[in-house]
């Protein structure tokens, strides 16, 4: 993840949390509101927001954990987990 800009979210550590996530994306919204209740530390980038030079760079890591290269793609201690989509309660186990 080379210089990326992630924003980061201060919480409790659960391990290196990071959310792949899109500005327009109602799930990715819905993720990261729920990562925020949860009071973790993680950090996020809206991937269509990354000026072009970073954004492929942005989609070849998404892609190293999700394939399909969808959002929101959850990515929990450098892949030892990875939650593609909203899944609360997949999320709430992983991080609860």
């Amino acid at each position: 993840m080379n210089m990326m800009k992630m924003e980061h979210v201060p919480g409790t550590s659960k391990g290196k949390i990071i959310l792949f996530a899109l500005s327009t994306c109602g799930w990715c919204a819905k993720t990261k509101a729920l990562l925020k209740e949860l009071g973790v530390d993680h950090s996020y980038v809206f991937v269509d927001l990354l000026p072009s030079e970073e954004l492929e760079d942005a989609i070849k890591e998404v892609e190293k954990y999700n394939p399909h290269g969808s959002f929101p793609t959850l990515v929990i201690n450098d892949g030892a987990h990875v939650i593609i989509g909203y899944k609360e309660h997949e999320i709430r186990e992983a991080l609860g």
